[in-house]
């Protein structure tokens, strides 16, 4: 893991943003598509609204979440809603989207189809992930009942989660298909996340799940 630290939040998210375009840029450079998968909260929505302005051939690009809560996008709650409206827009808009909910479909009778879309643009070209302070990223989360299943090698590219405290379930990304991004990226801000991060380093996967991309991963980190 490389650590880099920004003095304010403000020139972390305008860095952080032209490195990811330089990226996606260089993928394209040597590849006919790129595959961008992103995260939802509300932490990377300045990003996205410098990302979406950036010069890129963007309809060469497939973009994807990290996860999904099991919300239909006229829910607040809803990543994809999250991503539509501050990065899918300007000249990101030709982007190509591949959202997880499904209408009429519980979580685990979507996965399957949900792995199968997202296969093709496997490994991801370029991650960008998040961290809370539980150290759980994407929707693996310490102590959820499928995480180990998430983290085995062998694992579903995407998995359902049950439901959490709020009574949401989830769609997620799994251990594998994170850790094999060609390119990871965290970001975080606070006292409390850096410290969450570092601790890390020296706890298993099933405590901190985070771990699971933290490998070969740059964390750029705010107050």
């Amino acid at each position: 893991m490389k650590l880099i630290p920004y003095p304010d939040r403000d020139l972390m998210m305008l860095d952080l943003a032209d490195m990811l375009a330089s990226e996606l840029a260089d993928c394209l450079r040597r590849n006919e598509s790129a595959a961008f998968c992103v995260p939802g909260g509300t932490t990377p929505g300045p990003i996205f609204d410098v990302l979406s302005e950036q010069r890129l051939d963007w309809d060469r690009v497939l973009v994807m979440l990290n996860d999904e809560r099991w919300v239909p996008e006229t829910s607040d709650r809803s990543n994809a809603a999250l991503v539509r409206a501050r990065l899918l827009t300007g000249r990101a808009a030709a982007a190509t989207f591949l959202p997880f909910w499904r209408a009429e479909m519980t979580p685990e009778e979507a996965a399957p189809g949900i792995a199968a879309a997202v296969r093709p643009h496997l490994p991801i070209s370029v991650l960008l992930a998040g961290m809370g302070t539980d150290m759980h990223t994407a929707s693996l989360f310490p102590g959820s009942a499928v995480l180990g299943e998430a983290l085995e090698s062998h694992a579903p590219a995407v998995l359902a989660v049950p439901a959490d405290a709020a009574g949401e379930e989830r769609i997620t990304l799994t251990g594998p298909v994170l850790s094999g991004a060609m390119s990871k990226h965290i970001v975080i801000t606070g006292a409390a996340k850096r410290e969450a991060i570092e601790t890390a380093q020296d706890l298993p996967p099933h405590l901190a799940p985070i771990r699971t991309v933290l490998g070969g991963a740059t964390v750029h980190w705010a107050p």
